[in-house]
């Protein structure tokens, strides 16, 4: 099969220089004999010509050179094409490229997309919103309110935030609806999760699969600030899913779910991030998993 790429680069994205990126991919890309385009990312994540770019121009892969944001927002560009998408990972976190084993070298990332080798993974809709890998209520999505608006990108910035929100931070009232059952919690926060990823390798949701028709739903609920650390590190290091029982739930310091869909009722308003990006919150979340929602080229 004739391949043929556009590779879009965010410039802003995450914070190594990119100055030298162009200059591998041509030369990469070219001794594989595959004709390619280098594009710069949309500042407003509208790619809705895309589609009609694809088939005129017979574009087989998408390269994203950028985070998870533009990854969510190409991704669901190119839906219901049958391009495949590749990631050289350069954002801050990452999410998506880590839980598919794609590396953060720019040539070792590229040998898996010249490879070609693309599988079929999930997404989720959050109020009809497109979410590729992670959303979330309540404490982490205030820290990425926050970094959105730092002048500074990059890991140490996202930690420095972290904790000064971990120390600030509150409980918000939450209501699951799903299975036919309704749960009633107070928590810091709430994961909906495609992928395992939080970014940077920080696994929330360790039993998380981006192609098992699942979402995985991870609620962290009231409890002491130093007794939430310890729990939220057993989490990432053997979270299990847990069938609700009503009698135990108020015992548990965190609930672990897999869903194909669930309704979550916000009467407090907490933040909302979708991919690690800002976004406004609302009072009802419906929430559902869109299974093989695109091709991700993937070791």
């Amino acid at each position: 099969m004739n391949r043929k790429f556009i590779y879009f680069i965010n410039p802003i994205s995450g914070t190594g220089n990119k100055s030298q990126l162009p200059g591998i991919i041509k030369n990469k890309t070219a001794g594989q004999h595959i004709p390619f385009e280098i594009l710069p990312t949309n500042a407003a994540g509208d790619y809705t010509w895309l589609k009609e770019k694809i088939i005129t121009e017979s574009i087989t892969d998408i390269i994203i050179c950028g985070g998870d944001g533009t990854v969510n927002q190409v991704a669901n560009g190119v839906r219901d094409t049958a391009v495949r998408i590749g990631i050289i990972p350069m954002g801050s976190g990452n999410g998506l490229a880590f839980a598919a084993k794609i590396p953060k070298q720019i040539n070792k990332a590229l040998e898996i997309i010249f490879a070609g080798n693309a599988t079929d993974v999930d997404s989720f809709y959050i109020n009809k919103k497109f979410s590729c890998m992670l959303s979330g209520l309540g404490f982490d999505a205030q820290v990425a309110h926050d970094f959105a608006k730092h002048p500074k990108r990059g890991l140490a910035t996202y930690i420095k935030l972290s904790v000064k929100n971990f120390f600030a931070a509150g409980t918000y009232p939450f209501e699951l609806i799903l299975d036919g059952r309704s749960i009633h919690t107070e928590a810091f926060f709430i994961s909906i999760a495609n992928s395992n990823q939080f970014g940077n390798n920080f696994t929330i949701a360790p039993r998380a699969s981006l192609h098992d028709g699942l979402i995985d739903i991870v609620v962290v609920n009231k409890m002491s600030r130093l007794r939430m650390i310890g729990a939220v590190l057993k989490q990432v290091s053997n979270g299990q899913v847990r069938l609700y029982e009503d009698k135990k739930y108020h015992h548990n310091d965190i609930h672990y779910f897999q869903t194909k869909k669930i309704t979550i009722k916000n009467p407090g308003l907490a933040p909302l991030h979708i991919d690690g990006d800002p976004v406004e919150t609302a009072a009802v979340f419906e929430i559902e998993i869109i299974e093989k929602a695109f091709r991700l080229l993937m070791p």
